[in-house]
């Protein structure tokens, strides 16, 4: 396995795209990975509802949200083979139909087996997103604008999060919840309606037409080949890791708060809501950090990571109070979110040329393990009663990811030296 060419494709001139275009395949390309956010969330805002129509547990909730992720996380990997194959639209449209049949199930359950159904439809139209988004963007998306264009997916991901409750109970509160769910059926095939009028702003090449192009000499090599790169696989922990600690905050901190703090569940719920704008305005500004620190995306994201992982162990010290609590952890959104756009030009820069849907749903599929293990790892703790231990364990997982962040810069720019000096030897 040549590790160096597969790495990183020789340089190619940078061809600006005109601003206008630019922002047409960002703007849809968001508008996809909002609606694959909302679809996380497409049942759980709902559990109340459905735990007392159909007599269901918190266990029995709960693993509809492990089959979703289960499902997710599987398909990514296989689906980046995919999109590799016959290019990131048609399994993009795909995924919105699958969506839409998810919501149709769900507005027609009548019981545990409907909703079992959803989530793993569900779970498997969100399976492409990530190898998908991202090959359509390193595509279409000229070089110099792509840290705002990984800005602004990250934050259009955060605002799909915000949807999903607010339109799904919203709602239910009006009519009824089959009729929330018939809506969030149609507002799919509306979303598959735009994207298909400006489908022409997706179109990407596929793995067998870069073939063709001896720049890539990775495309010649088995589809595997690229799985022997270390690199890949510490990205993935990174994505695991990063994830396991994000999942905590969503899932446990206004638990965590009313217990340590006593504050009251819609304070609780606010801060939950302020952690995820403070994100959102971080990857805002983190774009912008993207593209004036691209050569160190690595260590930008180093430096994030270490900032929310202090500011979240100060947190689990109690030692802020309740109001300092809760602003700390608006604080930690604020440092995470800062280097989300710098997290993907670094996976970026680790991709095979020839390999881009794989290797991203090899990758991102770390997000998927890491929203399914951090439940039971730290759900352990919470039953426990051991709720400082839970936010100092999130803590330390977020630390160790600075770690694989800086390794894998180390590993890319190794990459990036053994393939030059393999240049420089072939020209000689």
């Amino acid at each position: 396995m040549n590790t160096a060419a597969a790495t990183v494709p020789p340089a190619e001139p940078v061809h600006l795209i005109p601003l206008r275009q630019d922002a047409q395949v960002i703007g849809l390309v968001g508008l996809a990975h909002a609606t694959s956010h909302f679809s996380h969330l497409l049942l759980a805002p709902l559990f109340p509802v459905f735990m007392r129509e159909f007599g269901l547990s918190f266990s029995d909730v709960g693993l509809l949200v492990t089959l979703f992720f289960v499902v997710s996380g599987v398909g990514q990997s296989l689906s980046g083979f995919l999109v590799d194959r016959i290019g990131a639209r048609p399994v993009l449209f795909a995924s919105m139909v699958i969506f839409a049949l998810a919501a149709m199930s769900a507005a027609t359950a009548t019981g545990y087996s409907g909703l079992v159904v959803t989530a793993l439809l569900a779970g498997l139209g969100n399976a492409p997103f990530h190898p998908a988004d991202f090959t359509i963007l390193n595509q279409r998306v000229s070089e110099p604008r792509l840290g705002y264009a990984f800005s602004a997916h990250g934050l259009t991901g955060n605002l799909g999060w915000a949807l999903a409750p607010v339109f799904l109970v919203g709602i239910s509160a009006v009519a009824n919840w089959r009729v929330a769910y018939w809506c969030a059926a149609l507002l799919y095939l509306l979303v598959l309606w735009v994207m298909w009028t400006n489908r022409e702003r997706l179109a990407t090449s596929t793995a067998k037409s870069r073939a063709a192009d001896i720049r890539y000499v990775a495309s010649t090599e088995h589809p595997l080949a690229y799985m022997k790169l270390a690199v890949v696989w510490w990205c993935f922990g990174f994505f695991m890791l990063s994830t396991m600690t994000l999942a905590v905050i969503q899932t446990f901190a206004p638990s965590i708060l009313q217990q340590l703090h006593g504050v009251s569940f819609e304070a609780a719920s606010v801060t939950l809501s302020a952690y995820m704008v403070s994100a959102a305005v971080g990857m805002l500004v983190g774009g912008w950090v993207a593209v004036k620190k691209a050569a160190y995306s690595d260590r930008v994201v180093a430096y994030s990571m270490a900032a929310g992982a202090a500011l979240l162990l100060l947190c689990a010290t109690s030692l802020l109070g309740a109001t300092g609590t809760m602003l700390g952890l608006a604080a930690t959104g604020f440092a995470v979110g800062i280097g989300g756009p710098s997290r993907d030009m670094m996976i970026r820069k680790a991709t095979p040329a020839s390999a881009t849907g794989r290797v991203y749903g090899t990758v991102y599929s770390g997000l998927d393990v890491g929203f399914a293990l951090s439940p039971l790892v730290f759900g352990a703790l919470m039953d426990a009663g051991r709720y400082q231990a839970t936010l100092a364990g999130a803590a330390l997982v977020l630390f160790a990811s600075v770690g694989l962040a800086l390794g894998v810069g180390r590993l890319t720019r190794r990459a990036h030296m053994a393939a030059q000096t393999q240049t420089e030897n072939a020209v000689c």
